[in-house]
């Protein structure tokens, strides 16, 4: 019940074993570290595997070569994406060590090249010159609500790159709530993409914000402020 659905989707059967390999080692870690609730086969085929793939959009990424993927926890959407799209570079960023560990040992298991583990906390590294704005797409799930989400990733995407964030049932409230954010951190035009997953009939989008203007110099702030006092208040 893994295979299927991935194949479903159109994953070749080279692509579809290093996703059955990641499967296993996600499942093995989690003996001894919270990664997942997903463990059965198809729901973490479904609900983690093609739910990270649905973030790409060749229409609206055809230019993108190198992708941050912000609070990737265990590797969600960066190394499924990754798998489908081997060409394209990726930095992972997770403020757990531990999680980094883990993704630095499936990069290898997996012989993934183009592809860096990062240990630090997203609204310390988006001040740094190596990192601010550097990146053509940055992508964040399941990390927070989007008024917040987007001030963490949006200082990391370069002028006229994208920000994606793949959101659940909440997003149009989400939007609503993070319009005027989003616009002082330099974003613009949002494309909302409804996503249906298989055998499932629950509500989810990914929403791309273009970048078209840089972000202030003073964001992201600290973290206690991005979560509890929202921009233009």
């Amino acid at each position: 019940m893994f295979r299927e659905p991935l194949a479903t989707f159109g994953l070749g059967s080279a692509q579809i074993e290093l996703c059955e390999k990641f499967y296993r080692l996600v499942v093995e870690q989690n003996r001894v570290m919270n990664l997942t609730t997903l463990t059965e086969p198809q729901d973490f085929a479904v609900k983690h595997i093609i739910d990270s793939l649905s973030a790409w959009d060749e229409s609206l990424l055809a230019d993108v070569r190198h992708i941050a993927d912000i609070g990737t926890g265990a590797g969600f959407p960066a190394i499924p994406l990754k798998i489908f799209r081997p060409q394209i570079r990726f930095t992972l960023i997770d403020s757990l060590n531990k999680r980094v560990e883990f993704l630095r040992r499936v990069v290898v298991a997996l012989e993934l090249d183009g592809v860096e583990v990062i240990h630090g906390r997203a609204e310390d590294l988006a001040k740094q010159k190596a990192f601010r704005e550097q990146f053509d797409a940055v992508t964040a799930r399941a990390v927070a609500r989007l008024n917040v989400l987007a001030e963490y990733c949006l200082p990391f995407v370069r002028v006229g790159g994208k920000f994606i964030a793949l959101k659940g049932k909440a997003y149009r409230e989400e939007l609503d709530e993070a319009r005027a954010t989003i616009k002082i951190l330099g974003g613009g035009k949002v494309i909302v993409r409804e996503v249906t997953l298989p055998d499932l009939d629950d509500s989810r989008a990914v929403l791309y914000v273009d970048k078209i203007k840089s972000t202030p110099n003073k964001f992201p702030r600290r973290e206690n402020q991005i979560r509890t006092v929202k921009l233009g208040e």
